[in-house]
């Protein structure tokens, strides 16, 4: 019984320390969006100060994906340990409100740009650049990068003796 104890213990330890590296496993996706808008007398909730048909509008914003390594199931069977990770999924997304920009058309001018009912517009832009980051491979090279980080852990964490499984 006491040998059941210590396994146990070990997958407890190996746990926690997958827990503690859960920054490492993820993957920063930056980007400058522009898009084009058709002007209207409002454009989510603002009166548009322009006299042009169009405006283009440009922000940065930054998406991370990572595997969430709390959920990692560790398991030892004999010499075999074997971490089960979670599938890879977007952890944040954040549009930066200081870098949103307008240029007008007519005038060929950037002009910092207000919105006061930001969370539309953020909703509707963040999931057009989501889709783009998705479409880009962003989930696989997280799921990649969090394998790779976590046989890097856990190999020098190991005795030779043991064979490391990551699903």
């Amino acid at each position: 019984a006491g040998q059941s104890e210590n396994t146990q213990i070990d997958a407890v330890v190996l746990q926690n320390q997958l827990t503690e590296i859960r920054e490492l496993a993820t993957v920063t996706y930056a980007y400058t969006n522009m898009a084009q808008f058709e002007s209207s007398s409002d454009f989510y909730g603002v009166k548009v100060p322009f006299t042009t048909k169009s405006f283009i509008l440009t922000y940065d914003g930054t998406i991370k994906a990572g595997v969430d390594l709390e959920a990692a199931e560790v398991s030892i069977s004999g010499d075999t340990v074997t971490v089960t990770l979670p599938e890879a999924e977007i952890l944040s997304h954040e549009i930066d409100e200081d870098s949103v920009e307008v240029f007008d058309e007519k005038t060929s001018i950037f002009n910092p740009f207000t919105v006061e009912d930001f969370t539309s517009f953020q909703a509707d832009q963040k999931a057009a650049m989501e889709e783009r980051a998705l479409s880009s491979g962003l989930l696989e090279e997280a799921r990649a990068k969090a394998v790779s980080g976590v046989e890097q852990l856990l190999s020098a964490a190991l005795p030779e003796s043991c064979t490391l499984e990551i699903q």
